[in-house]
């Protein structure tokens, strides 16, 4: 039987075992599950959302289990907690493979739009160096009105 670490990229598994072997805590079966879960998917999800993913993988995932294992895949880096200005807390397993980019948040059709922008970097850098600060992380989030719906009322990507 296949189980999920098979699934989950070597590079993320090793260093979610490093990590958690240097806090004193061992990899299990469940933590396994949610890893899995967790990097099934490149879209932002919730709690909620990772516990279903998890719950399909194996019914007996442990919502406790969950919510700790989030909090280390978070704590290592492997995931990003991020604000989409829905009123709770999503997680974005793409910052390990792309840790600059950022958010575009329709606030007509609810779609959210990953990208990156060099000049995005030079901005960024320009006002850390200039006020005095080196930045070590960032978090830009825009929300905008959809053209599309704007235009004619409605949009096909929906309400998410």
């Amino acid at each position: 039987m296949k189980t999920p670490a098979a699934d989950i990229d070597p590079g993320i598994l090793e260093r979610f075992e490093s990590f958690i072997k240097e806090k004193g805590l061992r990899r299990t079966g469940q933590r396994d599950v949610i890893v899995a879960a967790a990097f099934s998917t490149d879209s932002h999800f919730t709690a909620e959302d990772l516990w279903e993913m998890a719950r399909k993988i194996d019914p007996s995932t442990s919502r406790a289990t969950l919510y700790r294992t989030l909090s280390l895949l978070t704590e290592s880096g492997l995931l990003q907690e991020i604000d989409l200005g829905r009123d709770q807390k999503y997680y974005d397993p793409n910052f390990v493979e792309h840790p600059n980019h950022n958010h575009l948040i329709c606030l007509d059709c609810g779609t959210v739009i990953e990208f990156s922008d060099e000049n995005m970097a030079v901005i960024e850098d320009c006002v850390t160096r200039r006020l005095g600060f080196s930045s070590v992380r960032k978090d830009i989030r825009i929300e905008a009105r959809c053209e599309e719906f704007r235009t004619s009322g409605h949009c096909k990507r929906g309400k998410k």
